[in-house]
């Protein structure tokens, strides 16, 4: 078989083994951060924080959209897996899309600092909307409750919960992967 040539437009669909690697790392790491939960507003222990979500819109920002994407899905099953929480590892796989791919598709555009802080800033936007949406669907499944209960606490918990969670993870991917780019992109 002949090789593909590197002017091929397909080359810059293709991850290199170096890439590989480091997306591997982000999973690993990742998964590890999933595990390392707290709760973030008193009296909600059932919401906890993670921040897993950082280490897929930092593979985001380095290798593209679809590479964040699929750290973020590796890792939200890996979870899921482990926990025995299979509803929770589909919430959070539709929640971390909804936060890398805005930033990460806004970066790809324009590899700037006011490009990665508006991508951000809209990531937060979407994930705090996707993530409401998301308990409005399943938690009555998976927890028993009626829709109203959980419209009930969309106000007073679930909207501050998500928008702290989304401002923490963007603030935290934001600062390391401006520490981490010369060694992610030499």
């Amino acid at each position: 078989m002949s090789k593909e040539p590197t002017s091929s437009p397909y080359r810059s669909t293709r991850w290199s083994a170096r890439q590989l690697a480091t997306m591997a790392i982000f999973v690993a790491l990742g998964t590890i951060l999933s595990f390392i939960e707290f709760p973030l507003l008193p009296g909600t222990d059932f919401l906890k924080f993670d921040a897993s979500a950082v280490a897929a819109l930092i593979g985001g920002f380095s290798y593209g959209p679809a590479a964040g994407s699929l750290i973020g899905i590796l890792i939200a099953w890996i979870h899921g897996l482990f926990s025995g929480n299979l509803w929770g590892a589909l919430m959070n796989s539709v929640v971390v899309l909804a936060f890398v791919l805005p930033a990460a598709f806004v970066y790809k555009r324009q590899r700037s600092t006011v490009a990665a802080v508006v991508g951000l800033i809209i990531s937060c936007v979407c994930m705090v909307i996707v993530a409401i949406l998301m308990n409005l669907l399943v938690t009555p499944l998976y927890m028993g409750v009626p829709t109203e209960a959980v419209i009930s606490m969309i106000v007073p918990i679930l909207l501050p919960f998500n928008i702290l969670k989304a401002l923490i993870n963007a603030v935290l991917a934001f600062v390391l992967e401006r520490s981490l780019r010369k060694l992610l992109n030499p």
